[in-house]
């Protein structure tokens, strides 16, 4: 395993422990071409599948052991990837034991990373607006079996602010279970409303009792870098993926 992954690439700054290992990859460094150009990681996409075969090649190479991939279903199950099969059903994985890697793919939705701050435990989250709803993230806390004032959480990249317009239709399907989400839906002369994803993850969150959160900031939609369903149909997907080494570097 090499200890440096590809220069442009996200490695999470957060106030972790050094024994949680972070990786969020963009669509830079593989081989897939056309609209996967080049680091496409999804198997479910249109891509040939030995230049995704390829392409996870590279990004295993950085990792202690094959990722835990999972069949993600816009829910809000939570598996312990220290006993999941890869393909399993669920949108989000926890991890105690060391050098076992939790991933999950996107390509607007967003991913978010969850570690407690004594390292020893760790997950990943795809949170798009289905899982949101769900109850994807408070799920994933309380699988940590933590106090939530011990978690902190890291948002990657997804689809930005002022790039993800929705239906009204969407936003009652927040604002009925939390009023206060209101203030993540901007109004559009349209009679539709852009919304904040990170804001609604970070309000999330914050009523589960997380404090720490981190990142945040990034728009697929808006950025070259980024796989993005929204932006262009057919794409490639990103991976975000964590672990936990053997103790302290």
């Amino acid at each position: 395993m090499s200890n440096d992954p590809d220069a442009r690439w996200i490695v999470p700054e957060w106030p972790a422990s050094p024994r949680v290992r972070a990786i969020i990859t963009t669509r830079f460094g593989g081989v897939s071409r056309g609209l996967y150009a080049t680091l496409n990681l999804g198997l479910t996409v249109g891509d040939d599948a030995g230049c995704v075969a390829r392409n996870r090649a590279v990004v295993r190479g950085f990792l202690p052991a094959e990722p835990v991939w999972l069949k993600q279903m816009h829910g809000a199950t939570v598996l312990d990837a220290g006993v999941a099969a890869s393909g399993s059903e669920a949108d989000a994985a926890i991890i105690r034991a060391p050098r076992t890697v939790c991933a999950v793919l996107t390509a607007d939705c967003l991913p978010v990373l969850v570690c407690d701050r004594a390292g020893s435990v760790a997950g990943v989250v795809h949170a798009g607006w289905r899982g949101l709803a769900a109850g994807i993230l408070q799920a994933a806390v309380r699988k940590m079996g933590v106090p939530p004032q011990e978690v902190l959480a890291y948002l990657g990249p997804g689809i930005g602010p002022h790039a993800y317009e929705v239906g009204e239709e969407l936003r009652q399907t927040f604002v009925e279970k939390d009023a206060k989400t209101s203030a993540a839906f901007a109004p559009r002369a349209n009679g539709k409303f852009l919304a904040d994803l990170y804001q609604i993850a970070r309000r999330q969150l914050a009523e589960t009792g997380v404090g720490q959160v981190y990142g945040g900031g990034f728009c697929t939609a808006s950025e070259g870098r980024f796989f993005s369903f929204r932006r262009d149909g057919i794409t490639g997907r990103m991976a975000s993926l964590i672990w936990l080494e053997d103790k302290e570097r």
